[in-house]
């Protein structure tokens, strides 16, 4: 049997099943079970965040003939049949590729059309930021005064190049990236049902590299998965990701307090003895830079950061050797030149010089 990625085998099918946006799904809910259903939605969010599946989900809740909590029942006849990826009463567009007036005037001669043994029939409109000025206008009226059996979902990862005139038309509803906390969680259930081991910090480690998308962080739960072979570790997932292990980011932030230069250019030849990737080294630097300045800053420090108590004390004693305006200094610093080491020739050189003009105060396009 082929392989299904684990992003596509848990693509949730209930508003239950979708993680990190209750501020949505309650909302889309109580739509549904009051009946006051609208015409047209605009999704918008970064990648992987459940736009595109909230979207179907409501396809077929609309449609349900017998809702259960605002979710389709999955049962009736309706609800089998718009489980199939080809049901007319769903279109799903990727405005990407069909971004031309002529592509949006077919669809206002479609709609005209009554669905086939369903109550709507639902655009959904994926990249929709992607469409010409034209194919705006041309979507323009049908969006305002569609037939009542007609429902369009946009979704965009870009709504700051949407027209107002789209904009003022939708009911809007913004997506979150998800926290580590809710990722660390999801991943657990997952890997439980899939009879895969693991630890903790693997956990926190592969969600923290997801970077709130639900979709990133299972494509790398999926690589580490197939490399680990049903046996997850916090040692094997650092030496999939190339990420620092947290220990090393404070012994070297160590060196860097202590003005250390032989100390900070050791640890990087150790770094690229190990054959860590230098770019995602900076990123690491970078947000142990802004997790200390969260320690220093914040009061729910704890909260925020979301790590072991033992780790927490650590990163706070090492706060307080460092002032907040060089911290933000580092996190500037760092994250400059995680962009620029993916295309330099000199990778290592351009990390040391990096490393040390921070380290000494330096502004390294000044100097």
């Amino acid at each position: 049997m082929n392989h299904i990625a684990l992003y596509r085998k848990y693509r949730p099918k209930t508003f239950d099943e979708v993680i990190g946006q209750d501020h949505i799904t309650k909302t889309l809910q109580n739509q549904i079970m009051n009946d006051q259903i609208g015409h047209a939605y605009l999704f918008t969010g970064t990648r992987g965040t459940g736009k595109t599946s909230v979207a179907k989900i409501l396809a077929r809740a609309v449609n349900c003939l017998s809702p259960v909590n605002g979710s389709a029942c999955g049962e009736c006849e309706n609800c089998k049949r718009l489980e199939q990826e080809n049901d007319i009463n769903i279109i799903e567009i990727d405005a990407a590729s069909n971004n031309k007036v002529d592509d949006i005037r077919q669809i206002r001669e479609k709609v005209k059309f009554m669905p086939v043994g369903a109550k709507y029939k639902v655009y959904i409109i994926d990249e929709v930021h992607m469409l010409s000025d034209s194919a705006f206008n041309a979507l323009l009226k049908t969006l305002e005064e569609p037939p009542p059996f007609i429902i369009f979902i946009l979704a965009t990862t870009e709504v700051h190049k949407l027209p107002q005139t789209i904009l003022s038309r939708c009911v809007r509803f913004d997506f979150r990236l998800v926290s580590v906390e809710e990722l660390s969680r999801h991943l657990a259930k997952i890997f439980d049902k899939e009879k895969i081991r693991y630890d903790a910090d693997s956990l926190k480690i592969i969600a923290s590299a997801g970077e709130g998308s639900v979709r990133d962080t299972l494509s790398i739960a999926d690589s580490i998965a197939s490399y680990c072979q049903g046996d997850i570790t916090k040692e094997k997932t650092l030496q999939v990701l190339g990420s620092t292990d947290n220990e090393l980011s404070l012994q070297f932030f160590d060196k860097m307090n202590e003005k250390d230069v032989g100390g900070v250019l050791s640890y990087i030849d150790e770094i690229e003895k190990q054959g860590k990737n230098m770019a995602v080294f900076a990123k690491d630097l970078s947000k142990h830079a802004r997790n200390l300045l969260v320690c220093k800053s914040c009061k729910n420090a704890a909260e925020i950061l979301n790590l072991p108590d033992d780790l927490l004390e650590k990163y706070r004693t090492q706060a307080e050797k460092f002032a907040e305006k060089d911290l933000i200094r580092y996190m500037q610093v760092f994250s400059g030149a995680e962009s620029e080491l993916r295309y330099t020739l000199s990778v290592r050189l351009l990390l040391e010089t990096t490393c040390l003009n921070a380290m000494l105060g330096f502004d390294a396009k000044k100097n």
